[in-house]
């Protein structure tokens, strides 16, 4: 177990008194906030809009027959909906012999932020992953994390499902079920995955400083110690792991993935 899990960040030069916004009374701070709500609302129903699309997609159909590797050995797809009508998949990328500490820190991220189901599977849908790496060496890896949600190695069947698409650093796929038939409804990569972060993509964003990483458009002097050249290269990485591993080692959970 690393030193670096006892590490005190202290506060960056960057979070000074001049990186503040300029203070206003009341009225003129919901003058403001009235004015960017008309965008967050043309916003929210521009979404609205692109949903009634995505819902009107064709499908295109899908071998329900492809072999994946789950806890009690080889399963289909077909069985991986778990008798719901459709399944959501987050494809997760694995880095074969490697230990913890350098496997995916983004799929790390996003799946590690999908805890509760029983919503979705009240709208008869199934979440689970499906990591490119052999199933016992990954399995560790999602044990390590706390994670709950289904897991399953698509190492030797990844490329019939994905129909000789290249693999994306961050994908999800959303499958339809008709019997025994199963059809790809949807797929999205990059950040198209960012809905499932609502704690990093979502809540960050509503804040005075946002992600803190050097893409953004932000005032002068506001933090932004996340990107190329700065203290923290990757923004899904602190001290050498990704950042939702610490604490798991802090509390004393063992990281070796070696059988």
């Amino acid at each position: 177990m690393s030193q670096e899990m006892n590490i005190v960040r202290k506060p960056q030069p960057d979070m000074n008194q001049a990186a503040l916004p300029v203070a206003v009374d009341r009225a003129t701070f919901r003058a403001e906030l009235d004015a960017l709500r008309v965008r967050e609302k043309e916003h929210t129903h521009q979404g609205d809009a692109i949903a009634v699309a995505r819902r009107r997609l064709p499908m295109v159909e899908v071998d329900a027959t492809v072999g994946l590797i789950g806890p009690h050995g080889p399963v289909t797809l077909l069985e991986a909906f778990e008798g719901r009508r459709q399944l959501i998949a987050y494809y997760f990328m694995w880095y074969p012999g490697q230990p913890a500490g350098e496997q995916c820190e983004g799929c790390t991220l996003y799946n590690g932020q999908v805890h509760e189901l029983s919503y979705l599977h009240s709208r008869d849908v199934t979440y689970a992953t499906f990591c490119y790496g052999p199933y016992e060496e990954s399995v560790r890896y999602r044990d390590f994390m706390g994670w709950h949600a289904p897991w399953y190695s698509v190492q030797d069947s990844a490329d019939r499902l994905l129909a000789g698409r290249p693999f994306n650093r961050f994908m999800l796929v959303c499958y339809l079920r008709n019997e025994a038939r199963a059809f790809e409804t949807y797929s999205t990569t990059g950040r198209g995955v960012e809905v499932m972060a609502a704690g990093y993509a979502g809540l960050l964003d509503l804040t005075v400083y946002g992600r803190q990483e050097t893409w953004e458009d932000s005032p002068v002097g506001w933090p932004q110690r996340w990107g190329r050249d700065t203290p923290e290269p990757n923004p899904y990485r602190t001290n050498g792991r990704p950042i939702a591993q610490w604490p798991r080692l802090r509390a004393g959970r063992p990281d070796d993935l070696r059988s």
